[in-house]
């Protein structure tokens, strides 16, 4: 599927969008995204992965630098039933960041995870929603 060397993400959902190109994940997420996904069992479409600072500051609610920035990031599309299974997966697998975008059309719906480690200088862990 992939030329990535995670072989359930495509390079185009994990680059950033801007149009730069940049694609700087961070291989030890990477990881544990590939095991978070063979534990799912399903796909798993990033909407949003690496970001460099410039779209970060752009596309952020913030307009700082965040976890997207790190390549320890991603966000998942996923509703209903299949969210809340991949985030009781995702707790369980020590993910550290988890945000949840439930509201609105199920195809825009999304879960934010990552693994900044506490002491980071973000709240760490931490569970949001948008």
């Amino acid at each position: 599927m992939t030329n990535t060397p995670w072989p359930h993400f495509s390079e185009a959902e994990l680059q950033c969008h801007c149009g730069c190109g940049r694609l700087e994940m961070d291989g030890d997420f990477m990881l544990a995204l590939e095991k978070l996904r063979m534990a799912y069992g399903k796909p798993m479409p990033v909407s949003s992965g690496y970001r460099c600072p410039a779209h970060n500051t752009q596309v952020s609610e913030t307009g700082a630098a965040g976890p997207h920035t790190t390549g320890k990031a991603v966000d998942v599309l996923v509703a209903g039933a299949d969210a809340h299974r991949l985030l009781t997966l995702a707790l369980q697998q020590g993910f550290t960041g988890i945000g949840l975008s439930q509201k609105g059309p199920p195809e825009k719906r999304f879960i934010h995870l990552d693994t900044i480690p506490p002491g980071s200088g973000y709240p760490r862990p931490a569970l949001w929603t948008y």
